[in-house]
């Protein structure tokens, strides 16, 4: 009926077992209420913001890739309008 508590070095450690104990005692056999189901206008307004967010993750893909690429010889590259009106 009684179990033997062993000597615990540190206090926390002994309050943390007899919360356990106690929350095992006490379970409660209550159900909490059912979650609500989002509404229609929740669901689209949760729908555009991942197309939002998957489009700018897309654009910028599109947009920084070509500037990440190397490799541009002499040959192709650009020179500025001001160079070619002297």
């Amino acid at each position: 009926m009684f179990r033997r508590r062993e000597a615990v070095p540190f206090s926390f450690v002994a309050e943390a077992a007899r919360a356990e104990e106690d929350a095992e005692r006490f379970r409660s056999n209550v159900t909490p209420p059912p979650r609500e189901r989002p509404t229609v206008s929740q669901l689209t307004g949760r729908t555009l913001i991942g197309l939002s967010i998957v489009a700018g993750l897309v654009g910028s893909l599109l947009f920084g890739v070509p500037a990440l690429e190397s490799g541009s010889s002499p040959e192709t590259a650009q020179q500025s309008e001001a160079a070619e009106r002297r």
